[in-house]
C-alpha cells in the first residue's frame, strides 16, 4: 500500500511539473514581439490604480491593465513620439484612483508627447477631477453626450474609530514625537486635531490652486474665472461644453471619425498600450539605468523576500544589490511611493541605499507619497526629485499599542499571567501602559526622532536647528518642501533621468533605457509567496487604511504618516 501511495504521489508531482514546463514553453512562443502597422494610433487606457510595480502575469490571459505602470506610460509615450508608425494618441482615463503626483507625471508625459507634433485626443466617460486633470494635456477633450463632468472642488476626509473602539472595549496607547505626527489619531480621537486641520488646509490650498492653474492654462481662462466655474460644478455634458471645459460632445465612434479626418488617413490601427510595449523598440539605447521601485508600507519581512511583494528591507535591499552589480546599469533611479513603516526596516533600507550610492550614481524620484520612513530612506545625500503634489516630509516617530482587555471581557475571555521583570508585559494587549512605561517608550521615541532629524540635517547639508521647525511630523507637498530644503527639484521621471545622466557622465540628449527592479511576476511567484498574514493584513487595510498591523500589534516604533487622508 505504501509503495502504491508513493508511486501515486510521484506520478501526480511529475504531471504537475510537466504541465508547468509545457506552460512556460507555450508562453515563450506566445510572447513573440508583435508587428506594428503603419498609421497606428496608440490607445492609452488608464483605469483604477496605476502602480509603480508591474502586476502579476497570468499565462494566456490578456490583461491590458497589467501592463500599465507609471514607468510604462512614460516609456511608451517617449517611444511613440519618435516612432513614425504612431500617428496619434487617444487618451482614455476612467475611474482613476491614484494620487495627484502620479496624475501630474502622466499629464506631463502627454504634454511631452505633443511636442512631436502628433495630435492627442482625450475621450472622457463620467470623469471626475482626476480624469479631467490628465485630459487637460490633450489637444482636444471629448465628452460623451450624456456624461456629467464631476468637477466640483476638493475635499479631504479622515476616518476615526475612537467611538467604535470604545463600544468594543478597546483602547489604544499612542506616543509620538512632533506635534503634527497624528498617526494613531484615528484610534484615539473622534475628529481632527487643530494641527491636523492646519496641515490639511495647507495641503488643500496647494492642490486646489494647482488644479485651478492647470485648468486655466489648458482652457485659456483666468484663474478667478476657473474658481467661479468650479463652484458651479458638477456639470452636465451640455453645461461643461458651454463653460468651455471640453471641446466636443461626441460618442466614441464620432471622435474616431474626427481623428481620421485630422490625420487624413483611412481606418487607423488601434494599438493598445500593452501591445505596443511588447513590440521591439526601433532603436536600442546604448546605456541603461535601473529603476528600483520602493512601493508600499515599509516592513522588515524575512530573508526569503525577493522584492516582488510589498516593501520589505530584506527584499528591497536585494534589489539594490542586484542593480549595483549589473554591468549594464550605469546609474540607479530609486522610485519611492511609500508612507513609511517600521523604524528598523526603514533604517536598514537607508543603510543599503547609502552603500549603493558609493558604487553607482543614484537619484531619488518621489511619487504620490514619500513620507516618514519613505522620506527617511531617501536621506543618502543624493539628489531628490518630487512632484509639486508629492506628500513628503512627516519627519517624526510614533508608538502605538492596543489594549483589548475590554473586548475580551465582552467575549467572556480572560487572561492570567506571571512575569519576571517590571516591564515584561509592556507589549501585552491585556494592559495599558503605566506612567513609567510611557516615559520609557517616550525616551526611545525621542532618541529615534533625534536620529531622524540628524540624518535629514546631514543629508540635506543643513543645521539641526534649520530642520527642526520643518520636522515635527508635518506632511508637506513637494511644492512646499522645496523652498524648505527638503527636496532638490520639482519634476518627474524626466527631471530625475536628466539629473542621473549628469551624474553618470551621459550626454543629456542621449536616450537611456530603464531596467525595472523588480521585474514582472507570474502566477507561480504568487503561489509561492502569498501567506495567511498577507491575506489578513489585506482585509484589515480595507477597513483601516494602509496600516502595518504586524508592527502596530507588536507595539512597534513606526515612522509612518497618516496615509488614510484621501483628497477627492
Amino acid at each position: 500500500m505504501l509503495k502504491f501511495l508513493l508511486g501515486l504521489f510521484t506520478g501526480v508531482l511529475l504531471v504537475f511539473l510537466g504541465g508547468i514546463l509545457l506552460l512556460v514553453i507555450l508562453v515563450q512562443f506566445r510572447d513573440r514581439p508583435p508587428e506594428i502597422a503603419s498609421n497606428s494610433v496608440l490607445v492609452v487606457r488608464l483605469e483604477g490604480e496605476i502602480p509603480e510595480k508591474p502586476a502579476m502575469e497570468v499565462p494566456f490571459v490578456d490583461n491590458p491593465r497589467a501592463a500599465v505602470t507609471v514607468a510604462s506610460v512614460w516609456t511608451a509615450l517617449r517611444r511613440a513620439a519618435q516612432d513614425s508608425r504612431i500617428r496619434a494618441v487617444v487618451l482614455e482615463p476612467e475611474g482613476l484612483s491614484v494620487g495627484w503626483a502620479k496624475l501630474e507625471e502622466i499629464r506631463g508625459d502627454v504634454e511631452q508627447f505633443r511636442k512631436s507634433g502628433k495630435p492627442v485626443f482625450a475621450y472622457l466617460r463620467n470623469p471626475s477631477a482626476r480624469e479631467y486633470y490628465v485630459a487637460l494635456a490633450a489637444d482636444r477633450i471629448y465628452l460623451g453626450p450624456e456624461d456629467p463632468l464631476m468637477l466640483k472642488g476638493m475635499r479631504a476626509e479622515i476616518l476615526y474609530f475612537q467611538n467604535t473602539l470604545a463600544k468594543l472595549g478597546v483602547s489604544v496607547d499612542v506616543e509620538h514625537d512632533g506635534k503634527y505626527k497624528d498617526f494613531g489619531d484615528m484610534f484615539t480621537r473622534a475628529d481632527m486635531s487643530p494641527e491636523t486641520k492646519e496641515v490639511l488646509n495647507s495641503l488643500l490650498d496647494e492642490l486646489y490652486g494647482n488644479l485651478v492653474d492647470r485648468i486655466a492654462t489648458a482652457r485659456r481662462k483666468q484663474p478667478d474665472e476657473v474658481r467661479t466655474l468650479i463652484d458651479q460644478g458638477p456639470f452636465s455634458a451640455p453645461d461643461a461644453l458651454q463653460a468651455g471645459l471640453v471641446d466636443e460632445l461626441r460618442f466614441e465612434d464620432q471622435m474616431w471619425g474626427e481623428l481620421r479626418q485630422r490625420l487624413q488617413i483611412g481606418e487607423p490601427n488601434k494599438l493598445a498600450l500593452s501591445r505596443y510595449l511588447k513590440a521591439s523598440p526601433r532603436t536600442v539605447p546604448r546605456n541603461h539605468f535601473a529603476l528600483v521601485v520602493a512601493e508600499g508600507d515599509i516592513v522588515r519581512g524575512d530573508p526569503s523576500d525577493d522584492g516582488g511583494e510589498g516593501l520589505t528591507s530584506y527584499g528591497f535591499d536585494k534589489l539594490l544589490r542586484e542593480a549595483a552589480a549589473d554591468p549594464l546599469v550605469k546609474g540607479i533611479l530609486v522610485r519611492i511611493d511609500s508612507p513609511g513603516g517600521e523604524v528598523t526596516a526603514s533604517d536598514e533600507i537607508w543603510r543599503e541605499m547609502s552603500l549603493v550610492s558609493r558604487k553607482k550614481p543614484l537619484v531619488i524620484s518621489m511619487s504620490d507619497v514619500a513620507a516618514s520612513g519613505g522620506y527617511y530612506m531617501a536621506m543618502t545625500g543624493d539628489p531628490i526629485v518630487a512632484y509639486p503634489e508629492t506628500e513628503t516630509g512627516s519627519i517624526g516617530v510614533v508608538f502605538g499599542k492596543p489594549n483589548l482587555h475590554g473586548l475580551y471581557d465582552k467575549l467572556g475571555i480572560t487572561k492570567d499571567s506571571v512575569q519576571r521583570g517590571r516591564n515584561a508585559g509592556i507589549d501585552s494587549d491585556y494592559t495599558s501602559l503605566d506612567a513609567a512605561q510611557r516615559a520609557l517608550m517616550q525616551r526611545g521615541i525621542d532618541q529615534s526622532y533625534h536620529e531622524f532629524v540628524a540624518k535629514v540635517a546631514t543629508a540635506r547639508n543643513r543645521a539641526m536647528a534649520d530642520i527642526e521647525p520643518v520636522a515635527q511630523g508635518r506632511v508637506w507637498l513637494g511644492s512646499q518642501a522645496k523652498p524648505r530644503g527638503l527636496v532638490d527639484q520639482l519634476g518627474g521621471l524626466d527631471t530625475a533621468v536628466t539629473l542621473l545622466k549628469k551624474k553618470a557622465g551621459i550626454y543629456a540628449g542621449e536616450d537611456v533605457g530603464l531596467l525595472l527592479y523588480p521585474g514582472r511576476r507570474n502566477l507561480l511567484d504568487l503561489w509561492l509567496k502569498r501567506s495567511q498574514d498577507d491575506a489578513l493584513e489585506t482585509k484589515l487595510r480595507a477597513v483601516f487604511g494602509r496600516v502595518p498591523f504586524r508592527a502596530w500589534m507588536r507595539g512597534g516604533l513606526l515612522r509612518m504618516m497618516p496615509e488614510w487622508i484621501e483628497v477627492r
